[in-house]
């Protein structure tokens, strides 16, 4: 089942409110170039990524910091806080005094009526300096234009650590780090966008599952073409992106997003094995090359495809390895990763064997018990095991198509 108009303006509106909630921290590097460049900004993206998640989390309702910075809006107080110590922050810190005592929320707030930056270490777990003036590079490009603001993003900049700033008159929480500027929001608006990016979740995950059960059909009858396995990877990377989204909104919650993450895990349970089962069926194999880090290069290829070529079905087709001839509608035989990984109390070792020896999904299917149990290293129980899931799987499969 192709993309519908409907499809393409959900997704493109996703990818929109993506970029501007959660640009930088879910963000994924589409740039182009060679493989090499390319394998580099992921690299760097991801490590951005992980420090920015981190920052999230500890900023995130129901934590201590979180906690005293409240306390600090509600007392009508700005204040700006270093989260970590180190010889880079030394090298910007003028005044104050030292500390090191454990951290509270309200001795955060206390120390926020006085004038000067106060200095936490990395964990937030003890306040190490208070009143301190912060003396960044002026060099440093910034574009706030409060004076709080300016150093922040210019402290954020120079010592790497993340910066936060109070606003007394905007009453807004905003943190910075790596150039880049997050205001934090009360857990009502993060909640609505994540509910909407769940119902379009929910909505995905739906026509997931019709276009995967047709696979399902086709394989079974052997009338698997290139259209069918690339619409089955196109959705599963959408509802791999949509969820990226939500994972994002719930670090921004908190202890508020327990019930966010439940829907979530049971919304998306199974779905990146699946993808890489996909791509084990289907993907031609390299000489020369480990088929599991051929799997892993298809699956991050097609994470970096832009929200456009993800649309195009040609694109998807020649990033799976399918789009030689440039017919979407030309035969594919699966080898059966998929199907055996349905079956009950068969373990994917036993699952692989089964592949490696008779190298597609036909043969196992039309294979006896005995055909099975002569696989090295597969036992009866296993040959049986896949004999009667394979058999159920066919008939509960047809029986739906056809009904």
């Amino acid at each position: 089942m192709p993309p519908t108009d409907k499809d393409r303006d959900a997704t493109s509106r996703n990818v929109r409110n993506r970029d501007i909630t959660s640009r930088d921290v879910i963000g994924r590097d589409v740039g182009s170039g060679d493989a090499g460049s390319t394998d580099v900004r992921s690299r760097d993206a991801r490590i951005r990524d992980e420090r920015r998640w981190a920052a999230l989390a500890a900023l995130a309702p129901g934590t201590m910091l979180r906690d005293g910075l409240e306390r600090i809006l509600r007392g009508n107080t700005g204040a700006l806080i270093v989260l970590g110590d180190g010889p880079a922050v030394d090298e910007v810190c003028s005044g104050g005094f030292e500390l090191r005592v454990p951290f509270s929320a309200t001795r955060l707030r206390e120390l926020a009526k006085m004038d000067g930056a106060i200095v936490l270490d990395a964990g937030a777990g003890y306040i190490v300096r208070a009143a301190v003036h912060l003396v960044p590079d002026p060099t440093l490009p910034t574009d706030e234009s409060g004076t709080r603001h300016r150093t922040a993003e210019r402290v954020g900049i120079q010592t790497g650590c993340p910066v936060i700033s109070v606003s007394k008159s905007m009453r807004i929480i905003a943190l910075y780090l790596d150039g880049a500027r997050y205001v934090l929001e009360d857990s009502a608006g993060i909640l609505s966008r994540a509910n909407q990016a769940l119902a379009t979740l929910e909505r995905y995950k739906h026509r997931l599952d019709e276009v995967s059960g047709t696979l399902t059909a086709h394989e079974i009858e052997d009338l698997a073409t290139v259209r069918d396995v690339t619409v089955v990877a196109q959705r599963l990377e959408m509802v791999r992106r949509i969820a990226g989204e939500i994972e994002g909104y719930k670090i921004e919650l908190g202890t508020d997003g327990r019930l966010l993450a439940l829907q979530l895990d049971e919304l998306i349970a199974g779905s990146d094995f699946e993808r890489q089962l996909v791509v084990q069926d289907y993907l031609p194999a390299a000489s020369g090359m480990d088929p599991d880090a051929q799997v892993g290069e298809v699956l991050d290829e097609l994470g970096r495809l832009s929200p456009e070529d993800l649309l195009d079905m040609a694109t998807v087709a020649t990033v799976l390895g399918l789009g030689g001839s440039g017919d979407l509608d030309e035969p594919v035989e699966p080898r059966g990763y998929r199907l055996l990984a349905r079956v009950p109390r068969l373990p994917r070792p036993a699952a692989e064997r089964l592949v490696a020896h008779f190298g597609g999904l036909h043969k196992v299917l039309a294979a006896s018990v005995a055909e099975l149990r002569a696989v090295d290293g597969v036992t009866e129980p296993h040959a049986r095991a896949a004999r009667e899931g394979l058999s159920r799987l066919a008939e509960v499969t047809l029986l739906e198509k056809y009904s």
